[in-house]
C-alpha cells in the first residue's frame, strides 16, 4: 500500500540537504540533491567518489549529452558517469543553468545506461514535489527506508483533496461571493475556490487560475496573471454566477523558486518553454485533475469554462466534468509580455 506521508517526510529530507531512497520495480536509488547539499554532504554520501549524477533529460539536452529521443521528453531521467573532475562544484555548475554563462562546464562527460530507471524517473518527479532542481549524486541502494514511485502517486493523488472550510468574502468586482478551502492531509498549501453570485440553474462560467505571486500580488508585468485573474473576477460576475478556482500551482507547477531561475533565463534570450525545460521539468507540470476534484466536491458536474488554453478543457473532461462551452479569455499585452504571450499562442497552442 502507498505510502503519502512517506512523500512529506523524503520531501522535507530533500529540503534539508539529506539523502533519501527511492525503490523502483527494476532497482533501488540513494539520492542526494545536489541543490540543497555540500562537498561534505557528498563525502559522507559517496565516500568512493563514484556515485554519478543523475539529470533530467532537458538538461542533458543543453549539456549535449541526451539523444533526440530522450529531449523529446524533458523530464525523463538521464545518468551522467562520474569522473575524477566531476566534484560537487562541476555537479552544481551542471544542475543549474543559470550558471551557464558564468561557469564554463569542463568535460568531456558522458551519459550512461540507467539501470534503476523507474526510481530515477521518479526521483526527478520528487524534486519537483520538494521545489528543487532535478539534479541529484545516485547511486545503488537498499529497500530499507525507500518509498515508491506509487508513494509519490498517491502524494499527488487529488482524490484525496477534502474541503476543510468555507466563508462569505465580498471581493472587489464581486460582493456576493463565498471562499471555500481545500487540501489534503501531507501536501503543503490550500487550493480555494471563489463561488461567485448564486446558482441559478445552468452550468457556471469557471476559470481555472494558477497560483502567481509575481502577478497576482505583485503585479508583475512580465505575464499577464494578474490582470487576468482580475478579469475573470469581473467576467464571472457579469454572467451571473461562476467558480474562479485558486490552484497552488505557482510557475505551471514548478514552484516560485523554480520560476524565477526560469525568469532568469528569460532575461539571457530564452522563452518560457525553453527555460522550462533547460531547468529539466516539463513545459507544464501543473495537474488539473485538482480542479476537476474541487468541481465535484462543489456539485459541479458540467462548467463553461473561461480559457484560451485547451489543454485545461481535456483536463476537465478527463476527470468527469462536462465542459459545455470554452469562453475565451483575452487581454491586451504590454511590451514586457508581448513574447510571453506569443510562446503560449505559438508553442502551447492558446487560443482565442
Amino acid at each position: 500500500m502507498s505510502d503519502p506521508r512517506a512523500v512529506a517526510r523524503a520531501v522535507d529530507a530533500l529540503r534539508r540537504g539529506w539523502p533519501v531512497a527511492i525503490r523502483g520495480t527494476d532497482g533501488t536509488l540513494r539520492l542526494l540533491a545536489i541543490e540543497t547539499a555540500d562537498a561534505g554532504r557528498l563525502a559522507a554520501f559517496d565516500p568512493q567518489g563514484h556515485a554519478p549524477v543523475l539529470l533530467s533529460a532537458g538538461r542533458a539536452a543543453t549539456l549535449k549529452l541526451a539523444n533526440q529521443r530522450e529531449a523529446a521528453t524533458p523530464d525523463a531521467p538521464v545518468l551522467i558517469a562520474r569522473v575524477p573532475w566531476l566534484d560537487f562544484d562541476t555537479a552544481t555548475a551542471l544542475a543549474d543553468p543559470q550558471l551557464d554563462l558564468a561557469t564554463p562546464l569542463k568535460g568531456p562527460f558522458r551519459a550512461t545506461a540507467i539501470e534503476a530507471g523507474e526510481a530515477a524517473a521518479a526521483a526527478l518527479r520528487l524534486a519537483r514535489v520538494a521545489g528543487l532542481l532535478p539534479a541529484f549524486f545516485a547511486r545503488a541502494g537498499d529497500d530499507a527506508d525507500a518509498i515508491t514511485p506509487a508513494d509519490i502517486d498517491a502524494h499527488e493523488d487529488a482524490d484525496r483533496l477534502r474541503i476543510v472550510g468555507r466563508a462569505r468574502l465580498p471581493v472587489a468586482g464581486a460582493e456576493d461571493s463565498e471562499i471555500v478551502a481545500f487540501r489534503t492531509d501531507e501536501m503543503p498549501g490550500e487550493h480555494v475556490a471563489l463561488l461567485i453570485g448564486q446558482p441559478n440553474g445552468t452550468p457556471p462560467l469557471v476559470r481555472l487560475h494558477s497560483e502567481c505571486l509575481t502577478g497576482d500580488v505583485l503585479g508583475s508585468l512580465k505575464c499577464d496573471c494578474g490582470p487576468q485573474l482580475h478579469a475573470a473576477i469581473r467576467a464571472i460576475e457579469a454572467s451571473g454566477w461562476g467558480i474562479l478556482l485558486y490552484l497552488r500551482q505557482e510557475g505551471r507547477g514548478i514552484g516560485l523558486i523554480n520560476k524565477l531561475r526560469a525568469y532568469a533565463l528569460q532575461d539571457q534570450g530564452f522563452d518560457t518553454v525553453d527555460a522550462n525545460t533547460r531547468l529539466g521539468f516539463a513545459v507544464d507540470a501543473r495537474n488539473f485533475a485538482v480542479a476537476g476534484r474541487m468541481l465535484a466536491l462543489l456539485g459541479q458536474k458540467q462548467v463553461r469554462l473561461l480559457t484560451n488554453n485547451p489543454d485545461k478543457v481535456a483536463a476537465l473532461e478527463a476527470a468527469g466534468i462536462g465542459v459545455v462551452e470554452r469562453v475565451p479569455h483575452q487581454l491586451p499585452p504590454n511590451p514586457h509580455n508581448e513574447r510571453y504571450l506569443a510562446t503560449k499562442r505559438d508553442r502551447t497552442g492558446h487560443q482565442l
